[in-house]
């Protein structure tokens, strides 16, 4: 059995602006293993934004395959896109996107409520995830009350709540200052160490992708370079159950 929970081969997608075709990206292929945090780099329009959208299913693709936890997404029907991802993905962001009217536990557990789970299983859940992000004493603050770094963790919690087979995180430290920065990738780290979590980020900031395993770089929509970090690693077994 592969332990790749990612396999992404030759994948071209092209804009159309009605002006001119903007080919984001030129034939790529990645593969990612199971357990393992990588980070894409690059200048700003190389395309990282655009992979990590089409890996997991945000957009479609021109051509190539991607294969995502054994599922060819892209055979998917746009529901069943939708419902894939929302049962097997978790999506952190630059901007939290938490709902102001709501606590930080209510915020978490709105995926689970949307998606059919009964009240208790999804505040339990929610308040499972907010203990991995050790944020569980906050639960009852709405996002006005909680600081950058504490909103992010409360958006990591949410990204973690659906137990994923893979975590997407898309500059998720570019709203925070440096100090929470780190504090958010020391957590993502300790999450991938702990719990064998696949994380797969984007970022600008070189510091940022060093708490990744690997670090693949791009320019002009394709794949240029990769490197092992000092955290790489052998490959992990599946990661254990959340109890």
């Amino acid at each position: 059995m592969t332990n790749l929970i990612i396999e992404a081969t030759d994948v071209v997608k092209t804009y159309d602006t009605g002006y001119s075709k903007v080919r984001a990206l030129r034939g790529v292929s990645l593969s990612v293993e199971r357990g393992e945090m990588v980070a894409i780099m690059g200048p700003s329009g190389c395309g990282k934004t655009t992979l990590l959208n089409c890996l997991s299913g945000l957009d479609d693709i021109d051509s190539g395959r991607v294969i995502v936890d054994g599922t060819d997404i892209n055979r998917l029907s746009d529901n069943a896109k939708t419902e894939y991802r929302a049962r097997n993905m978790g999506f952190v962001f630059q901007v939290y996107d938490l709902l102001p009217i709501l606590s930080a536990v209510e915020n978490v557990e709105l995926p689970l409520l949307v998606s059919g789970t009964a009240a208790k299983g999804a505040r339990e859940a929610a308040m499972r995830a907010l203990d991995f992000v050790h944020l569980a004493d906050r639960a009852s603050h709405r996002p006005a009350e909680l600081s950058g770094g504490e909103r992010q963790r409360a958006a990591v919690a949410r990204s973690l709540v659906n137990d994923p087979a893979i975590v997407w995180a898309d500059e998720p430290t570019g709203a925070l200052d440096s100090t929470n920065a780190e504090q958010i990738m020391n957590l993502l780290r300790e999450l991938n160490e702990t719990t064998s979590q696949t994380f797969v980020l984007v970022t600008h900031d070189a510091k940022m992708a060093a708490y990744a395993q690997r670090i693949v770089h791009m320019v002009d929509g394709l794949i240029v370079d990769e490197k092992r970090t000092d955290r790489a690693k052998q490959p992990t077994s599946p990661a254990p159950e959340r109890t």
